[in-house]
């Protein structure tokens, strides 16, 4: 995406089902699940460049001893730096006592995170501070071990303010109101409530204390606990949690906007957010790999039983497309296709676009995530040019010479590597005063293979601000001296903010909102903002639950094209010989090629929860009222 905008969070489970001297001898390692768990979490880094974290369990550990432990580290290096500290202290060990290092009870017993229970978390931030206070895990601590927490995930909820206030009303007094926080604090509050209902049970049956606590850990009801708390949960999330006696749970939302996927055999279960880091860690086919149902969790008791348990009643699954247009890796088969497919569908409008011109028109694409789309755009374009091919045969009536034909074999659009971003750049653009004109140089172009007679066509991801377009691409493509620019985005127009864990919640900052605001002032309808603002304050003050979207009245009297020609005017810079054009796709395309995953409300403002319609009136509200702030 030539727009930077934040990721989305990773999770990253593993439970070993074996004894640790099981992997000991079929692996040569104890630590085959530490492994395991670092190469999860590096096929995942493309989620999570402000930090990362991991914790491990210990199970069936005498009191005395440490069974939880957890490291966490901040910036792009994160994983490197948590799993060198861990390695260094098993290193201290090994030279220490190199005798006992293939003895797996004495590792068990000695050796920090040689554990059976394990959770990675990538963080990528959507606001607020990348500090080590805000890396999750986050561990909520208790001298019983059935009452220890540790919680990681990728989410964000709708109703903290709520969430919150329900905390307070219980008697907590909660150190911060973030989702994070509140979500532990939510789970743990009904933790300590099951634990003390099973206490009393126990009790009254004649137990003693000590055999009340194995009593508790052996009958912890964690569907209920996780049914209890997550019942006001407004927003998308896959939550993953431990608890200290060894169960371990990953919870996902109603609508399955958040992705998760998990695998069990017979000597490990593992839980994901992306099915193709699973794959590749443990070698497995496309099919033995699930996804979590939505308002499902898979809970793993600390016997090794694993189950899928209903949680939440589902509602519509809306899972994220934007995982398949950009977040998630493009080496998963499903999401692979389904980038292709962005890419041809937007082959009509393409073809319109250059007159038909296609042997005056070069193909490429920017950035290199984009490169699916751009195969599947050539797709497209070679099946075009193939239709043209047969019906000049048929013409022809078949007699046709060696030349002739060769010329019409061989007719294939023009494909080149036009932009290359330079990376070095980037850590010079530090002085705002000059910050424009290195900005211009970010990107590298080819010189030598446009015409000056050739349109050039450039695929991006998405368009999201179009900073990098007019400040950067725009101008360093005309350079190359096409007569005609056209860029194509594989997603449709964002014309909404995103409240489920995507950094996309200023309204103002979206170019196809402001595309909208300039046609809606050119027509002199300013009266039509008026009016929205008030049906959006309006909106606030009823219950979360009634809220609906009002926002989506501001783009009605407009064609998708109407936006796009416009969206194109406002990106193209003063000073560019070129002519500029715009196509985006559309949602149909979107919905053809992204079947499974109906989740557009970015771009239809069809939120699947009611807190996001809230978000969405709240963020037009901020921009009406000039406030340059988070919609929540």
């Amino acid at each position: 995406m030539s727009d930077e905008i934040k990721h989305e969070c990773g999770i990253a489970v593993i439970r070993l089902l074996k004894p640790l001297h099981y992997y000991q001898e079929k692996y040569g390692t104890p630590f085959y699940g530490l492994k395991k768990l670092y190469l999860l979490m590096q096929k995942q880094h493309n989620r999570g460049q402000d930090g990362a974290g991991m914790a491990t369990i210990k199970l069936d550990v005498a009191p005395g001893r440490q069974y939880i432990h957890r490291l966490r580290a901040t910036g792009s290096g994160a994983i490197q730096d948590i799993f060198s500290k861990i390695n260094g202290k098993l290193d201290e060990i090994k030279k220490a006592k190199p005798e006992k290092f293939k003895n797996t009870d004495w590792i068990k017993k000695h050796a920090p995170f040689a554990g059976e229970v394990m959770l990675g978390h990538l963080r990528y931030g959507t606001y607020g501070k990348n500090s080590m206070d805000t890396c999750h895990p986050f561990l909520r601590q208790n001298n019983w071990q059935t009452r220890n927490l540790v919680v990681a995930g990728n989410f964000n909820l709708t109703n903290v303010d709520e969430l919150f206030e329900k905390l307070v009303e219980l008697g907590q007094h909660p150190r911060e109101k973030a989702d994070t926080i509140t979500v532990m604090e939510k789970i743990g509050h009904f933790l300590d409530e099951e634990n003390e209902l099973l206490f009393q049970k126990f009790k009254k049956a004649g137990h003693t204390n000590a055999e009340i606590s194995g009593l508790i850990a052996s009958n912890l009801d964690v569907a209920e606990v996780l049914r209890n708390a997550s019942r006001k949960f407004d927003g998308g999330y896959a939550m993953a949690g431990l608890m200290g006696h060894g169960d371990a749970f990953v919870l996902r939302d109603p609508n399955g906007i958040r992705p998760v996927y998990w695998h069990q055999d017979d000597e490990v279960a593992v839980i994901a957010s992306e099915r193709a880091a699973i794959q590749t860690c443990f070698n497995l086919p496309f099919e033995d790999i699930k996804e979590i149902e939505p308002g499902h969790a898979i809970i793993i008791r600390a016997n090794g039983n694993v189950t899928q348990e209903l949680i939440n009643d589902p509602g519509e699954k809306r899972s994220c497309s934007f995982e398949r247009i950009y977040f998630s890796r493009g080496n998963d088969k499903n999401i692979y296709q389904e980038r292709k497919a962005l890419g041809r569908y937007l082959t009509p409008a393409v073809v319109k676009a250059i007159d038909n011109d296609i042997d005056n028109t070069v193909f490429s694409f920017i950035p290199n995530t984009a490169e699916t789309a751009f195969i599947g755009l050539v797709d497209g374009i070679n099946m075009h040019l193939d239709t043209i091919k047969r019906h000049e045969f048929i013409q022809l009536g078949g007699k046709v010479a060696d030349e002739k034909m060769m010329a019409l074999l061989n007719r294939r659009p023009r494909v080149e590597k036009i932009a290359v971003k330079d990376i070095k750049l980037r850590t010079f653009i530090t002085d705002d005063s000059h910050r424009e004109d290195l900005v211009a140089h970010v990107y590298d172009t080819t010189y030598g293979v446009v015409r000056a007679t050739d349109n050039l066509v450039v695929i991006d991801d998405s368009i999201v601000r179009g900073t990098t377009l007019k400040n950067s691409i725009l101008r360093i493509l005309d350079r190359l001296g096409p007569k005609r620019i056209i860029i194509v985005s594989s997603a449709p127009q964002i014309r909404y903010p995103d409240c489920y864990g995507i950094d996309m919640a200023k309204m103002g900052d979206f170019v196809a909102f402001q595309a909208v605001i300039e046609l809606i002032r050119e027509r002199n309808m300013d009266e039509l903002l008026d009016e929205v603002y008030e049906k959006a304050k309006a909106q606030m003050a009823k219950p979360r639950e009634k809220s609906q979207n009002v926002v989506k009245a501001i783009y009605e009297p407009f064609t998708p094209e109407e936006i796009s020609a416009k969206v194109a005017q406002l990106l193209t810079p003063k000073e560019m010989k070129a002519d500029v054009s715009v196509i985006y796709q559309s949602i149909e395309g979107l919905h053809h090629s992204c079947h499974k995953h109906t989740g557009d409300w970015y771009f239809t403002g069809n939120y699947p929860t009611p807190g996001g319609h809230r978000v969405a009136n709240r963020a037009f509200i901020n921009y009406m009222e000039g406030k340059n702030v988070r919609a929540y």
